[in-house]
């Protein structure tokens, strides 16, 4: 896992070639409930916002400990839902209540004017931070690294396949297409009486890797300044609501919330579409079946939906601001930061890391060096979602709610057509950027 990124970067260029100093990714991965403000101006207290798994919080905590020993400055860890994240930081700006530092889903204009300088940490040659992962504003400032590094992906419960005898692939060089995938799953479905071939997470972002991966462009922002789609995009898009039919995948998980990991941890489900950022919560969660991580499927396109993970930002609450800066510094100096990113199962951001991840599975070190190759191999289409965050923070904007799920989960309810859902994403996205 650790040495030259130059494949990585290859992919990342066009995403984050645009100088400004931050981006804005439309999505991300699944999180735990949470509330809570700043630490109200005592220095002795900061307050961390973040939105993760339990068992990725777990990693923060453990930081936060060693943090509290080293300096006496204790570090409260606030666990806000991913799909709120956003509208509770800018309702915090209003409030002039911002958390002392946060690992946020994106930058937002309401607030960058009031974080403090990271470059310092950020081009430390001590920290050797991928250069390709952070930008300098006009005016020389970083206000943001990114905590690691996602890409989605596919998981299958290997004893389910092995005791239908059906083959997979391993190599991602060498993938399968989605049909051939959902072929398999439907036979192991059937041969083993288990309930669904596929679940698949409820999030803009992983539904990128499925238009992306079919050969479609999906909602892609304009050189007018505007959110619009492609042709191709709606048979795609048809297709995935089609397949919600309460056989091969549940509708629930789109319609009405259901929690697509726990029903892939119960044992009854062939295969989960999800990301890296599972591997550490499956090592230790997943103990009545065997679970390997599998190539994504390619149909035509080897993609993924590649993102910066969170991003680490440290804001200027007065009294409170020289601790937050020390906490961002402290999580990158890499003895620190390698020990966060093995126990929270991160691909890093940190070049030249010697990373042993503490898991006893083989399966989960066949993961991580499973996504490294497929961000490897990636299409530049996998990190247009970035990309396009880019364009918009440099224009002072940002989408503060995705309409994607919810119109999305109105087609697979019947409520409207795959074309109205497209529509109105696009549609509400550009009133949200004023275009």
């Amino acid at each position: 896992m650790s040495g030259s990124r130059t494949s990585r970067r290859a992919v990342l260029a066009g995403s984050l070639g645009v100088s400004l100093t931050g981006a804005l990714a439309l999505a991300g991965c699944g999180s735990e409930s949470g509330s809570g403000g700043g630490s109200g101006g005592d220095a002795s207290t900061i307050t961390l916002w973040l939105s993760a798994s339990e068992a990725q919080t777990a990693g923060y905590q453990e930081l936060a400990t060693q943090f509290k020993a080293k300096t006496g400055t204790t570090v409260t860890i606030v666990n806000v839902p991913y799909d709120g994240f956003q509208t509770k930081l800018r309702q915090a700006a209003q409030a002039n209540s911002l958390p002392d530092v946060a690992r946020a889903p994106s930058l937002d204009p309401i607030w960058t004017n009031q974080l403090q300088d990271l470059k310092a940490i950020a081009t430390s040659a001590t920290n050797k931070v991928d250069a390709d992962l952070f930008q300098e504003g006009e005016d020389g400032k970083v206000l943001t690294i990114p905590s690691d590094i996602t890409a989605a992906g596919l998981y299958i419960n290997k004893s389910l396949f092995d005791q239908a005898g059906v083959t997979y692939p391993t190599d991602p060089a060498a993938t399968w297409t989605w049909d051939d995938f959902l072929a398999s799953a439907t036979k192991v479905r059937e041969a083993t009486g288990a309930k669904y071939d596929l679940v698949y997470d409820n999030s803009p972002a992983r539904i990128k890797a499925w238009i992306y991966t079919h050969g479609a462009e999906g909602f892609q922002l304009g050189d007018d300044g505007k959110f619009a789609y492609d042709a191709a995009t709606i048979p795609v898009l048809q297709e995935f609501v089609d397949l919600n039919d309460d056989t091969v995948m549940p509708k629930s998980v789109w319609t009405s919330g259901a929690d697509p990991n726990a029903l892939f941890k119960s044992g009854q489900v062939v295969a989960y579409f999800s990301g890296v950022w599972q591997v550490a919560d499956f090592a230790t969660g997943i103990t009545q079946f065997e679970w390997v991580s599998a190539p994504t499927p390619a149909q035509p396109v080897h993609a993924t939906d590649i993102n910066t993970g969170g991003k680490m930002v440290a804001f200027d609450n007065g009294d409170t601001a020289e601790a937050a800066l020390q906490f961002v510094e402290f999580m990158f100096e890499p003895a620190n930061y390698t020990q966060l990113v093995q126990k929270n199962g991160y691909l890093p951001v940190e070049t030249g890391l010697d990373l042993q991840y503490p898991l006893t599975q083989q399966n989960a070190l066949d993961a991580f060096a499973l996504y490294q190759k497929e961000i490897e191999l990636a299409d530049p289409i996998s990190s247009t979602g970035n990309k396009n965050g880019d364009q918009l923070t440099l224009d002072g904007k940002s989408i503060s709610d995705d309409p994607t799920k919810d119109e999305m989960a109105k087609a697979i309810n019947g409520q409207q057509t795959v074309q109205q859902a497209a529509d109105n994403i696009v549609k509400l996205i550009n009133q949200q950027i004023g275009s």
